[in-house]
């Protein structure tokens, strides 16, 4: 008679619920919410400007209630002042010293990345420690040397644009061309001994070949370089005198430097559209930001 052994019936554990609310608030909804918290504490300081700009009193304490009221005076004003004349001002000082900014510090990374001359080490850590100075030391010796260029040549003086763009240029050439430097590194050698045996020259190297290969690096430095410049307020007070040749920066300030005749929904007003330059410039340029900053620090 055969006999039939009766197997135990194996059941598989019921899984575990893993997506509860408060599993999930634990592992990952604390981060949305202090995603949330700063993206707010962002975003208010521009929705109020935006409010200020769209109120009709002129005054901050009347825009309290964000837009109680919407008027676009303050947006028609600015045709009645000297607002688009500072804003020309301040783009060709701006794209003019983003494009400097760029050329000169290429060419120099270039030369401290492939050459090997007398001097480069000292050169590099000349630049590095120039950088460790804090800006403020300069404004005098700024000052008198424009002073002395002006008496010889009036187009390097004070109270000129072009004066103003060669300051630009000489301090923001030490940080650049570290950056660049970097990036630079990561590029490799063997493509010029290749081009090199082609019969390639340096010339024809940097332009045709280098350059292609770090447009990221070049990208993030030209748009730094623009909204630095596009908002110093600083130097170009010191150096520009005329209402005429003035930066938005400095000009917007003169609305509001006085206390007795402040008009800030002038000065918002102008403030939102002197932000759209920068804003527009960011987003075309954004995807090269994040491999620009960091590729270079791969190889120094």
């Amino acid at each position: 008679m055969a006999t039939q052994t009766a197997t135990p019936s194996t059941r598989r554990a019921a899984p575990v619920r893993r997506g509860s609310f408060g599993r999930w608030a634990a592992d990952l909804g604390w981060r949305h919410l202090v995603g949330v918290i700063f993206v707010v504490f962002a975003a208010f300081p521009l929705v109020y400007v935006v409010s200020a700009s769209l109120a009709p009193g002129g005054t901050l304490t009347g825009s309290n209630a964000l837009f109680a009221a919407v008027d676009s005076a303050n947006y028609a004003d600015l045709g009645a002042t000297a607002f688009w004349t500072w804003f020309g001002n301040t783009m060709m000082i701006a794209v003019v010293t983003s494009l400097g900014t760029v050329l000169m510090g290429a060419a120099a990374a270039y030369a401290f990345s492939r050459f090997r001359f007398s001097g480069r080490r000292v050169g590099l850590t000349s630049l590095l420690v120039v950088q460790m100075f804090p800006q403020m030391l300069a404004f005098v010796a700024i000052f008198l040397l424009l002073l002395g260029l002006g008496n010889v040549v009036p187009a390097l003086g004070l109270n000129s644009r072009v004066a103003l763009i060669c300051v630009y240029l000489g301090g923001a050439l030490g940080v650049n061309t570290f950056l660049m430097y970097g990036f630079f590194n990561t590029v490799p050698k063997e493509l010029d001994e290749a081009a090199k045996i082609d019969g390639a020259t340096h010339a024809q190297i940097y332009w045709t070949i280098i350059l292609r290969l770090v447009v990221p690096i070049l990208a993030v430095v030209g748009l730094l370089s623009f909204i630095s410049t596009f908002s110093e307020f600083i130097v170009a007070r010191i150096v520009l005198q005329s209402e005429s040749n003035w930066t938005l920066a400095v000009g917007l300030y003169s609305w509001v430097s006085s206390q007795l005749d402040a008009n800030w929904g002038l000065f918002a007003a102008g403030a939102v559209i002197s932000a759209i330059p920068v804003l527009v410039l960011f987003l075309f340029l954004q995807k090269y930001i994040v491999g620009g900053l960091t590729a270079g620090s791969v190889k120094g």
